[in-house]
């Protein structure tokens, strides 16, 4: 199975316009375009009657009192843990291809209700939903994709892991407001091949790699 994207490329760094935060001079962020990037996958095994697709960060800090916050550093080698930026379940086998905005494009205060992409597929939510919950002004549920938006102040490059899973069932048994979380689990014992891409992105304008 090979996933392939005219979007992104494996290891290198993914273009602002599909973050949902891009850098800024006076504000270190500001909002982005937020487009889902284009994906397309193939060599599907038989026997697979449904794909699933993750977006993954496993360089987002377990402690977040220091996030973006003036005059300190999220030292590179603090804990990490897994971020949720996407995650779609119950794609059918006739789908091996989304179009760039096809289920994004723009960030959406309080999160995508309804986010568009194939039909008969579902999305869940993604972490944003309970980064943003101490927010009023953004608080809400995040449905969908959205993109890379790393703390200014990480010294941490953050990586972004697009997997397609091919599995022997149609349907995932996963509640209304599933997670990333809940789909890994949801789905173990039914991976039949995956295959997956890497970005990479930072908002900190002292980065050096």
């Amino acid at each position: 199975m090979k996933l392939t994207s005219t979007d992104l490329q494996n290891n290198a760094a993914i273009d602002p316009r599909f973050a949902f935060g891009k850098p800024d001079a006076d504000q270190h962020m500001a909002l982005s375009d937020n487009l889902s990037p284009h994906l397309a996958w193939s060599g599907a095994p038989a026997g697979t009657q449904s794909f699933v697709l993750l977006c993954m960060d496993p360089d987002v800090p377990s402690v977040a009192d220091d996030v973006n916050q003036e005059g300190k550093v999220l030292p590179a080698d603090m804990p990490r843990v897994d971020f949720c930026h996407w995650a779609m379940v119950d794609i059918g086998t006739d789908i091996t291809e989304l179009a760039t905005g096809a289920c994004s494009q723009g960030v959406t205060v309080k999160g995508k209700q309804n986010p568009p992409g194939p039909a008969g597929a579902r999305q869940g939510l993604n972490d944003y939903t309970g980064f943003m919950a101490g927010n009023p002004d953004m608080a809400g549920d995040y449905f969908g994709y959205d993109g890379p938006c790393p703390p200014w102040n990480d010294e941490r490059l953050h990586h972004y892991v697009f997997t397609v899973y091919a599995l022997d069932v149609e349907k995932l048994d996963l509640p209304d407001k599933f997670t990333g979380q809940d789909v890994q689990k949801a789905m173990e014992g039914h991976v039949l091949a995956e295959d997956s891409l890497t970005g990479t992105y930072t908002l900190n304008p002292d980065f050096s790699g």
